[in-house]
């Protein structure tokens, strides 16, 4: 054997060992379920994604994940789960409550998916997050639960509007800090269009309403609608709950093929007994439409919605609201001027579905705060073709109107009023923050 074709035979052997070493090695770097999924799941959806919870299959286990592997990616990957619509290239991007992932993490699943979903080594997995009844809340355990009674929704026919009672064990005033209303059962999610909630006089006649509190001088609380998470106020702010009201479910509800028991509850924290914040917050419908729906069939149309605000105010919330046909939201500042250029601030949008009427809590540091003169401005976009996947008749025109089927397009908005002194003050207290450190991704500068 020559001495050459030794040598030759020795470099193929080390090629060999390095190649083994290197396939050892990224087999070791391999992504699994125990060591790189897991704490996804249990950070962002095993809140719903588990026995007993909303969501209809469970992720808690590799067991459970397993089978439902490729539609995680799926679902992930186009960042329909975990449900947060916000539009992640447009304005503010710092919130409360954000379960959504991040690229690298939706990276990290599609990898498991696609290596074949290995469950990995037992001892990397994470423990598994315990839940008590009380954790089915996003406000943490509320200091008060209030349910209605049930209601029947027929398995046909047509939508139906009106009002239930009951009483507030409330022995004193209270000022709620947060407030969130579930939909009790998969099934009656179904059926729940929306639930408003009011405090009303013990003496307010229990009749069937229309949903209008203007004629009873009823306090709004909190509105739901499919999907909603729970509503966090800033702790200086909060909205009084006073003893000795009772409680109105405005309800609207719609049948889906079968009778359905529809339950819903409201759960409260509220603030120490006795204490006062400093701030009212207010929730309320702004930003509709100015001129009627006119959607035809096949098309995708653009309306605008325009709200002043009187003195100034710091913005606690944002959530679009539309119905099935509904594609796209934004919400835009149109700043007060005097003989300048006007300036105007493109602060979120938002992609749509209804399934899913997400309210989004802005950190309290980057709330969008303006000064008295404010507009806000909604821009709704309808999608009433048959690129809406959800759209039941893209052939019909469509138009205003309350019902399940109709369209509506404003944004629900959280914020308390401040004086023109607070306002200065928190102003320039942002400025002063933004000079000492830079600035967050996502985040605007808010205009004076």
């Amino acid at each position: 054997m020559s001495k050459g074709y030794v040598l030759s035979l020795a470099a193929l052997v080390g090629l060999a060992a390095t190649s083994a070493t290197a396939a050892a090695q990224g087999r070791d770097a391999a992504v699994t379920f125990t060591k790189d999924v897991a704490p996804i799941l249990q950070r962002s959806c095993v809140q719903c994604h588990r026995q007993g919870a909303m969501a209809p299959m469970s992720l808690m286990t590799y067991e459970e994940a397993r089978p439902w592997a490729r539609a995680m990616k799926t679902r992930v990957a186009a960042r329909e789960m975990p449900p947060w619509h916000l539009d992640r290239t447009i304005g503010i991007q710092e919130f409360k409550d954000n379960p959504s992932l991040s690229d690298a993490e939706i990276a990290t699943i599609s990898k498991w998916v696609d290596a074949g979903a290995p469950r990995g080594n037992p001892a990397d997995m994470p423990p598994l997050r315990q839940f008590a009844d009380s954790d089915q809340w996003q406000i943490g355990k509320p200091d008060l639960v209030v349910r209605y009674p049930t209601y029947r929704v027929p398995a046909a026919g047509p939508d139906l509007f009106g009002s239930i009672y009951t009483k507030l064990p409330l022995e004193e005033d209270r000022y709620i800090k947060a407030v969130e209303t579930r939909v009790v059962g998969l099934t009656a999610r179904k059926v729940v269009h929306h639930a408003l909630t009011f405090t009303v006089p013990p003496s307010e006649a229990e009749t069937q309403s229309d949903g209008d509190d203007s004629a009873t001088g009823g306090n709004f609380l909190v509105e739901y609608a499919s999907g909603k998470n729970a509503e966090l106020y800033p702790d200086d702010s909060g909205l009084l709950v006073q003893a000795g009201q009772k409680l109105k479910l405005d309800y609207h509800l719609h049948s889906v093929g079968e009778d359905v028991d529809a339950i819903v509850e409201v759960g409260f924290v509220f603030h120490p007994k006795g204490h006062t914040p400093k701030y009212v917050r207010w929730s309320k419908q702004l930003g509709q439409h100015v001129t009627d729906l006119d959607i035809p069939g096949g098309e995708v149309v653009r309306t605008d919605g325009y709200t002043l605000f009187s003195k100034p105010a710091k913005i606690t919330a944002f959530q679009p609201h539309m119905h099935i046909r509904g594609k796209y939201q934004c919400m835009e500042l149109i700043y007060p001027t005097s003989g300048t250029p006007m300036k105007t601030e493109l602060i979120n949008c938002a992609h749509f579905n209804y399934n899913w009427h997400l309210v989004y809590n802005y950190k309290d540091d980057v709330a969008p705060i303006v000064p008295a003169g404010t507009i806000v401005h909604i821009v709704s976009w309808h999608d009433n073709s048959a690129a809406n996947k959800f759209n039941p008749d893209p052939k019909n025109w469509v138009g205003d109107g309350g019902r399940t089927i109709d369209e509506m397009g404003f944004v629900w908005l959280g914020w308390y009023d401040m004086t023109e002194e607070q306002y200065k003050e928190e102003l320039a207290a942002r400025k002063a923050r933004k000079q000492r450190t830079a600035p967050t991704t996502g985040q605007q500068e808010q205009q004076p």
